[in-house]
């Protein structure tokens, strides 16, 4: 293929791989979502505090974060296969010894370590980073796509939990995931064994040096700004993602209608995320970083006032339609400023400052409320993050020189 900037690398079954990583991603995305929507089952049973299952989250998204960057460096060795095969198996495992938890201590191994550091540290990261290299003409939509699966995992997976927790319970809910991980996820992996055709042919698809340097600043101040960024951002969002569907319960609605707006939630970004992806391609990473960040702050806003189920549905959606849209600008942003040889650590890198936001939204969410009894103040919390990231974002915006966010041969 051919286009305005030279030869493509790009082929068809680049789409196979696209589709293949957001199948493996949204299944994935089952194992914190029966976390967020149990919460208070599993808190009920084990006899504590709601921070309890909250921290396990954190720790997932912890060990998500730290292994990923060693299933980057697997991956820019052997391939991708290799460690999203060992990550779905890991995630099986994780789920089945989640069933069975006796009390914290097992429920964290099997959330934070198996589930987390060996699992889900292989489906997304590496996923995110092998396609960037599958594509050059159309990488933003390649990467929406993959990373949509957030949205579609939180369209289908909190209505399925909710079900098989009222039938089954949360116990029976983590093993019969751990079957359907199991004759999904393997069988799925075993498609990414082709290696790209920019990695084949041994040449590299890069940016140019003009664009790489077009902010004015150093590539370690622009990657810190980057990660501490998705710290932020990655923190404000995680309140309601966590603590959604407990937070409509505690005002009067039901466990199946709290699945519900968290469901509006997730369809929207879904939406959304494909929509934000063609947009950076068309304005920039930047703007559409900042966009994204505006518009989740206001709907943080919302939230700390919002009580109605009508009120929380339309909250939901809006807050949906904002936040889905700026994950997909860091891989992007990474991949125009740095070289193709550098980007599988630093995307790994990005996904755990991203990891360590989500957990410390997360628990604090859970922790405000234990304080305070209400999630309006862990709302608030959740704004002044975003606020920050809104500043580092700005800083880029500010320093950077106009440039398209598209690739050119090197």
């Amino acid at each position: 293929m051919t286009g305005r900037h030279g030869a493509s690398g790009e082929t068809t079954y680049g789409w196979v791989v696209v589709f293949a990583s957001l199948a493996l991603h949204s299944v994935s995305l089952g194992a914190p979502t029966m976390l967020f929507v149990a919460l208070k089952p599993i808190a009920a049973d084990l006899e504590t505090a709601r921070a309890i299952p909250s921290l396990a989250y954190s720790l997932m998204m912890v060990g998500a974060g730290i292994g990923g960057i060693a299933m980057g460096w697997w991956m820019d060795r052997l391939g991708v296969m290799q460690p999203v095969l060992f990550g779905s198996v890991m995630i099986c495992l994780g789920a089945l010894l989640a069933s069975r938890a006796e009390g914290p201590v097992g429920l964290f191994i099997a959330s934070g370590v198996l589930i987390g550091l060996f699992g889900k540290a292989a489906m997304i990261a590496p996923l995110v980073a092998n396609v960037t290299r599958w594509f050059d003409r159309r990488r933003g939509l390649a990467v929406a796509i993959l990373t949509s699966g957030q949205g579609l995992a939180g369209a289908i997976w909190p209505a399925v939990v909710q079900h098989f927790n009222d039938t089954v319970g949360w116990r029976g809910t983590f093993l019969y995931f751990s079957v359907f991980a199991a004759v999904t996820m393997i069988p799925l992996a075993l498609l990414l064994r082709p290696r790209p055709p920019v990695t084949a042919a041994g040449g590299a698809v890069g940016v140019r040096v003009d664009e790489r340097r077009g902010l004015d600043l150093s590539p370690r101040t622009v990657q810190g700004i980057l990660w501490f960024g998705g710290v932020f951002c990655c923190a404000a969002m995680a309140v309601p993602i966590v603590h959604l569907v407990s937070h409509a319960t505690d005002q009067g609605l039901t466990l199946e209608q709290g699945a519900r707006v968290l469901s509006v939630l997730f369809v929207a970004g879904f939406v959304s995320r494909i929509g934000f992806g063609m947009l950076a391609d068309r304005i920039g990473g930047v703007r559409t970083l900042l966009i994204g960040s505006a518009c989740m702050a206001v709907m943080l806003f919302v939230f700390m006032f919002t009580t109605s189920y009508a009120g929380l549905l339309v909250a939901a959606l809006l807050f949906g339609l904002g936040f889905s849209g700026i994950m997909p600008c860091y891989p992007l942003l990474i991949r125009l400023f740095f070289p193709v040889n550098e980007i599988g650590w630093r995307i790994a890198g990005q996904y755990l400052f991203s990891a360590a936001g989500m957990a410390l939204g997360g628990w604090i969410g859970g922790l405000v409320f234990d304080l305070a009894g209400s999630y309006a103040p862990a709302f608030a919390a959740a704004l002044a993050f975003n606020a920050l990231n809104f500043f580092l974002i700005s800083i880029l915006f500010i320093r950077r020189r106009p440039s398209r966010l598209e690739p050119a041969v090197a």
